[in-house]
């Protein structure tokens, strides 16, 4: 049995979470796998009431009782210092040592992307974001804060071991979805001693993956080549802040941050699977959040479980969605959250009931 802990969170987490629900049901319904969730109490709501953000208790049950998480999206404006948000995803991205952040960037459909000539040529990107180190391991400080002579350091921390795995992680990927392609960004020129052990280390790790092509690109080069060259690039893996840049741009140009998903892995041992969207907390209640990226993630989730199949029909599900224009407002749409949920579920239903379906076997 696979068994899942979901934390719906703050703001739209909990309703697009509610649709990522109902299209678990209906695969455990047909069988697809033995799967079992809970629902966690961990957001603004729970701080605000008892001052706890997570204890060191529920980090153990999380890592130790579940095979996946799945969350919603955290971040409330009654929490200004957004401690809560900062202490529950980091945490468990630091402390489960989540190194590898995936971002599937694939345009769906071409009225939805940005570019003129995305029909023509369709973005089917996947980014490989360092996830535990870089800028966001919180080294540095402040002197004179608050002074005209005020003087702030943050560092770039990057290591022999967190590079080699992520750069490791985007090959095998690439080995084993028979991609030939793969690209490391970086900004060597401006960053010499951190550009000189990835690309040192990339070379060397290449050398073990005879694949067709491999490049190196510095990061505003790339920017510009995803909107300019949106096909040339199949997997990209770079440092955690250029990730966290150049994942989000390929979002939008593939529809927006309403139908991205992305996985946090440490490969065979914990995984957490999250929309990119955030709380969204000025149209939380409305009705109108997109839920088409948290089902993407439940199909991200199952194909982590052994389900590919799952997620391949997942994604055909939300294509036909997106071709019907079953889509919310943030897409060019006029359904609500529940409405664009239900019918991606009822349409996954009635495919895996067709005859000849078995879905136990995906």
């Amino acid at each position: 049995m696979a068994r899942i802990a979901l934390i719906p969170g703050d703001g739209v987490g909990s309703e697009v979470m509610t649709q990522a629900v109902r299209v678990l049901e209906v695969l455990r319904d047909a069988g697809v796998d033995s799967l079992a969730w809970e629902e966690w109490d961990l957001g603004a709501d729970r701080f605000l009431r008892t001052g706890t953000t997570i204890t060191d208790g529920e980090f153990q049950s999380l890592a130790d009782d579940y095979d996946a998480i799945l969350l919603g999206a955290l971040g409330d404006p009654r929490v200004p210092s957004n401690e809560h948000a900062r202490d529950i995803l980091l945490g468990l991205r630091f402390r489960l040592d989540l190194y590898v952040n995936y971002r599937p960037c694939r345009l769906l459909h071409p009225a939805i992307s940005p570019l003129k000539a995305g029909g023509e040529r369709p973005m089917d990107l996947r980014v490989f974001r360092e996830n535990t180190e870089g800028v966001y391991g919180g080294m540095g400080g402040s002197f004179k804060k608050g002074t005209p002579d005020e003087v702030a350091v943050q560092e770039d921390l990057n290591t022999r071991k967190g590079v080699e795995r992520i750069i490791r992680a985007a090959f095998g990927y690439a080995l084993e979805r028979g991609l030939d392609r793969v690209t490391m960004v970086d900004k060597a020129n401006a960053m010499p001693h951190v550009g000189s052990l990835w690309r040192r280390t990339f070379q060397e790790v290449s050398e073990e993956f005879p694949l067709q092509e491999t490049r190196t690109m510095y990061v505003d080069a790339m920017a510009m080549d995803l909107v300019r060259n949106p096909d040339a690039h199949q997997v990209v893996v770079t440092s955690n802040l250029f990730g966290d840049i150049l994942s989000d741009l390929a979002a939008v140009l593939t529809g927006g941050l309403g139908i991205a998903p992305s996985a946090n892995l440490h490969p065979g041992r914990h995984a957490l699977f999250e929309p990119v969207h955030g709380s969204a907390p000025d149209i939380a209640g409305t009705g109108t959040a997109n839920p088409m990226a948290a089902i993407l993630c439940v199909g991200l989730l199952m194909e982590y479980l052994g389900h590919e199949e799952v997620g391949v029909q997942l994604e055909e599900v939300v294509t036909e969605a997106l071709a019907g224009d079953i889509t919310t407002p943030d897409l060019g749409g006029g359904k609500t959250t529940e409405e664009v949920g239900a019918w991606i579920a009822g349409r996954l239903a009635h495919r895996i009931a067709a005859p000849g379906h078995s879905p136990a076997a995906d």
